[in-house]
């Protein structure tokens, strides 16, 4: 998709607050500081629209960007960051599991891992929650620049061990600054928001 115009709409916390448009949704979700902002980035080809945090942990809202008037990306807060209290992740887990189990309007869910080391426990169970709600999911391993590219393959194996992936054709590998596998994130977008129309 060409994108021209993308507005951060809203910064919602309930069901109340979700946009009532009616647009198709695509959830970014993944551990603080993996990447979501540099990704969303790219995909909409703006230098700093969603914001990239020096403090992780600071998404406590879940924010819907219209691109095109045809979509929402739907920013949800990073899950792993210790410094936030335990009653904070409560209400937080909370938030997240209302939006992710309760939203029609939700096509699919982009999952961000670091391509640089193994996925960790909190992926790893993010994956499965999205699984057992039959959520489509695409694996993103973010900051694959930072590794050798003889390398790769072995790194998308070791995702797909960890999360025990059938196969690995819904793990892309991702460059923010080299622009590597944007193309191949938005076919996948279009193709659960739209069905490939």
């Amino acid at each position: 998709m060409e994108v021209n115009h993308v507005e951060l709409v809203m910064s919602a916390v309930d069901p109340a607050q979700y946009p009532t448009t009616g647009y198709p949704e695509i959830a970014l979700v993944g551990r603080s500081n993996v990447g979501k902002s540099s990704l969303t980035n790219v995909l909409i080809n703006r230098r700093s629209y969603a914001r990239t945090s020096s403090q992780p942990g600071k998404t406590q809202t879940l924010n819907f960007y219209n691109v095109e008037d045809q979509l929402y990306f739907v920013d949800v807060p990073g899950y792993g960051y210790a410094k936030v209290s335990k009653s904070e992740r409560e209400k937080w887990g909370q938030m997240i599991e209302t939006y992710l189990t309760q939203r029609d309007q939700l096509k699919g869910v982009v999952s961000l891992v670091d391509a640089r080391h193994a996925p960790t426990e909190d992926d790893i169970q993010m994956y499965k929650y999205l699984a057992y709600f039959n959520l489509p999911t695409l694996i993103v391993a973010t900051k694959s620049d930072k590794i050798a590219r003889g390398k790769w393959n072995q790194a998308v194996s070791q995702i797909k061990k960890a999360m025990d992936l059938p196969n690995t054709d819904n793990i892309i590998m991702f460059s923010a600054p080299k622009k590597i596998g944007k193309d191949a994130v938005w076919n996948w977008i279009e193709q659960q928001a739209f069905g490939g129309n």
